[in-house]
């Protein structure tokens, strides 16, 4: 049942993480410079507290199929799940931090938010590994 559930939140991570790179990022882009940053700003913060959660909870389920099932494969599901922090912390946060400091309608916010798409889609590899090592892990 550990497994399962790391699965199903490492799962609902890289869904909402491949959503946000082939959807959300592709119609913000559409938007006016004020638009953009005004729309990303929100989506962000209320993005990054599901995403955050959803990568500890999977993470700390995978590691405890492991340690339940003596398999390494579960392991390197909870790895890559958890890499999510630290290349959001060194990776992303910087790039986060400067978006949050502009003044809506800051015309420099585009190419920074095309960035950010980008850094983020790190993210989306990072869920999808976790899910095909727990994937692997249960077969």
């Amino acid at each position: 049942m550990l497994g399962q559930l790391a699965l199903a939140c490492a799962a609902l991570f890289a869904g909402a993480a491949l959503y946000i790179n082939i959807a959300e990022q592709p119609a913000r882009l559409l938007l006016d410079d004020a638009a953009l940053l005004a729309q990303w700003k929100p989506s962000y913060a209320r993005g990054f507290a599901m995403q955050a959660s959803l990568a500890v909870i999977s993470g700390l389920l995978g590691l405890a199929a492991a340690w339940a099932h003596a398999d390494a494969r579960w392991l390197a599901g909870a790895a890559l799940i958890l890499a999510n922090w630290p290349y959001t912390l060194w990776g992303i946060m910087p790039t986060n931090h400067r978006l949050n400091a502009m003044p809506v309608g800051d015309a420099a916010s585009r190419a920074l938010i095309r960035h950010w798409g980008w850094l983020h889609a790190g993210r989306t590899a990072l869920g999808g590994g976790a899910v095909m090592a727990y994937l692997w892990a249960m077969g």
